[in-house]
C-alpha cells in the first residue's frame, strides 16, 4: 500500500482552488515523490514530482514571490 503524508493544504485566495502538497512513497519502492494536488470544483490536477524538479520549481516560485513582494513594499 502506498504511504501518503499531507505536508500542507490551503486555498488560493483568488480562484478558490484547493492546493494540497503530499509526500508519497510507493509500495513498489523507489524514491519518495512530492505530489501536488490542485482541486478546482470537481476537477483535479495531480503532479508527482521528483526532488530535483521540486527544488527548481520552489526556487523559481520563491524568487518570483520575493520580487513581487519587494515591488509591493517599494510602492508604499
Amino acid at each position: 500500500m502506498d504511504q501518503v503524508i499531507t505536508l500542507d493544504k490551503f486555498r488560493v485566495p483568488l480562484g478558490n482552488q484547493e492546493i494540497e502538497l503530499q509526500q508519497i512513497e510507493f509500495a513498489a519502492g523507489g524514491m519518495p515523490m512530492l505530489r501536488l494536488r490542485i482541486r478546482e470544483h470537481r476537477r483535479f490536477t495531480i503532479f508527482d514530482i521528483d526532488p530535483v524538479t521540486a527544488a527548481r520549481w520552489a526556487q523559481t516560485m520563491g524568487d518570483w514571490a520575493a520580487r513581487q513582494l519587494a515591488t509591493l513594499h517599494e510602492a508604499k
